[in-house]
């Protein structure tokens, strides 16, 4: 039962994940940790993360920006390396909050900066990729950190996820390597990721047919909504975790 409660929340999860572009961690972490507890449920999100962030790269192949994809992963990658090293070390509880609060507050900045029409370019895409990185390997999701860099730079719809996933498909496989390396990643809990991943591999592709009939407005309106709940949530996590 608990696997299929896995696979049926993945299932959602890569569908709502594969339309607004992040989600699938937020959404699938808590059923993780209740089905196999905390200190699995880390390293199989990585593994299933990998997975998810390379389907969309399948499904909107064409749409990549790979020099914003580079400039992101030339610093994330190594950035998401060594935050899963002192991950253990760290308070994650001031982390999710600080995160939490970020998310939120970028919604009405984000607006802010789109009255004023201002623009990030690859260099803020290279600062942000080892800001982001380095969260990346501490917590377990920050995926919407990521949504406002890219959009910022002026990528939507296709584009956006298909850039986002690639540039974030370095920083999950750094961490997971990571994991691996320090022996947390085992055959089983790898063999676990891949279940995980699978679900949330065919939701990004039911989910192409939504994102290809949605208005840009709608599209980041949607965005907006799903900061704000990735923000609320990473606040109540770190308010009720042990």
């Amino acid at each position: 039962m608990a696997l299929l409660f896995v696979l049926a929340v993945g299932l959602i999860a890569g569908t709502i994940s594969g339309i607004v572009g992040t989600g699938s961690s937020i959404m699938l972490m808590p059923v993780l940790v209740y089905a196999y507890g905390p200190k699995e449920a880390v390293p199989i999100m990585a593994v299933a993360s990998v997975m998810a962030n390379f389907s969309r790269i399948l499904a909107w192949w064409r749409e990549v920006d790979w020099w914003a994809c580079a400039a992101y992963s030339v610093t994330g990658i190594p950035a998401a390396a060594l935050g899963a090293r002192t991950l253990l070390a760290l308070p994650a509880h001031a982390v999710d909050i600080s995160i939490g609060v970020f998310l939120i507050a970028m919604v009405p900045v984000r607006h802010w900066l789109a009255r004023h029409d201002l623009k990030a370019n690859l260099w803020h895409l290279a600062v942000g990729g080892a800001v982001i990185g380095y969260l990346t390997g501490i917590v377990v999701s920050t995926g919407p950190l990521s949504v406002p860099l890219f959009l910022f730079y002026g990528l939507s719809k296709g584009a956006f996820l298909a850039t986002e996933a690639a540039s974030s498909l370095g920083l999950y496989f750094a961490k997971s390597v990571t994991f691996e390396r320090f022996g947390a990643l085992t055959g089983d809990v790898f063999i676990k990721g891949l279940v995980a991943g699978s679900s949330l591999m065919s939701g990004a592709f039911i989910a192409k047919r939504f994102v290809l009939h949605l208005k840009p407005e709608t599209f980041r309106l949607v965005m907006d909504a799903i900061m704000v709940a990735a923000g609320l949530s990473m606040l109540w996590n770190a308010t009720h975790s042990p």
